[in-house]
């Protein structure tokens, strides 16, 4: 009858929960990276009072109530992905290992990086698009957002320092301005990729035009560093 679960669907769902169950005690940190990975898509891509802790639940290998359990109800979730979003950058500004580098290169490798990563990793920029919708309402609810995302600008101090010991660098350029440069022209890239490419076509969204943007990029952020007399010899 309608509404009725029959006995083999009843048994799956058992063996299912069962596994959960199981999982959930055996690698707890799967299940949390697992959670957070389906709730970065929901949120952004339905946005926050969009996405529902059920949808959630359904597309992991969990349950709602251990949503709960590990992250204590939606809001505090969407916190969690927000701050593991932004982990994730820095994390990858941290594997670069550039500090040793000719500061030409070492700012060039972290201008094709961020490049890089905001184009492959459009969830982020919908993300952060979202919490300045909600005028970052969320991100001053996070205790380390700011130790955390300091990191980036104290990075490009110490390469744009080095540069000017060197003689590359011109001086007057604050490290928060040029993190600001990066950051704008590497998320418009992104963040109006659709209704730039409904209006003038999508020839730049495609692999050749986002590698000839990615130079032009890491091309305007060296110009606007470099002594005007080096500029032909490192662009």
């Amino acid at each position: 009858m309608k509404g009725q679960i029959s006995m083999a669907d009843a048994s799956t769902e058992a063996r299912r929960i069962g596994s959960s169950r199981q999982r959930w005690k055996q690698d707890p940190a799967g299940v949390r990276a697992n959670i957070l990975s389906v709730a970065r898509e929901e949120f952004s891509t339905n946005g926050l009072s969009g996405t529902r802790v059920d949808d959630i639940a359904a597309k992991t290998a969990t349950s709602k109530r251990m949503i709960y359990y590990y992250f204590g109800d939606k809001d505090a979730l969407y916190r969690h992905v927000l701050e593991e979003a932004y982990r994730e950058v820095r994390a990858g500004e941290d594997a670069l290992k550039i500090d040793h580098l000719p500061p030409v290169v070492a700012l060039r490798r972290l201008t094709e990086f961020t490049f890089d990563h905001h184009s492959r990793n459009p969830a982020f920029i919908r993300l952060v698009m979202i919490e300045n919708i909600h005028n970052a309402h969320y991100l001053e609810q996070l205790p380390e957002i700011g130790s955390l995302n300091k990191a980036a600008v104290e990075r490009l101090e110490r390469i744009y320092r080095k540069g000017l010991a060197d003689g590359v660098f011109r001086a007057g350029i604050a490290p928060l301005e040029l993190h600001w440069q990066i950051s704008a022209l590497s998320f418009f890239n992104v963040s109006n990729r659709a209704t730039f490419s409904g209006i003038f076509g999508d020839s730049l969204s495609r692999p050749s035009g986002q590698k000839a943007l990615k130079a032009q990029v890491v091309d305007m952020v060296l110009r606007f560093v470099l002594q005007p007399d080096l500029i032909g010899d490192h662009t």
